[in-house]
């Protein structure tokens, strides 16, 4: 007969354990990839924003978070147009 030793019970449950857990995960970030993005705001509504903009004379910093569009047009400052610094994720 097999000896069946209590530690390679063990290592084998963890196994599947972590096998259904990894397959789990994986059909939840496949159907996330999978779904379409949700429909853009009705136009005039404001969308979160999260962009910092820096004048290039005086040194200013500006940090956008509504505007209504995704991408808004960088704001004047000392009658120059203000350069991205870093755009911020959330």
């Amino acid at each position: 007969m097999f000896a069946v030793s209590v530690g390679s019970v063990i290592w084998t449950g963890t196994g599947f354990l972590m096998m259904i857990l990894l397959w789990r995960m994986g059909i939840k970030m496949l159907r996330a990839v999978s779904m379409p993005p949700p429909p853009p705001p009705p136009a005039g509504e404001m969308r979160r924003v999260n962009v910092r903009y820096r004048c290039g004379v005086c040194g200013v910093e500006l940090k956008l978070t509504l505007a209504p569009d995704e991408d808004p047009p960088p704001p004047k400052h000392c009658l120059e147009e203000m350069t991205v610094v870093a755009p911020l994720f959330e």
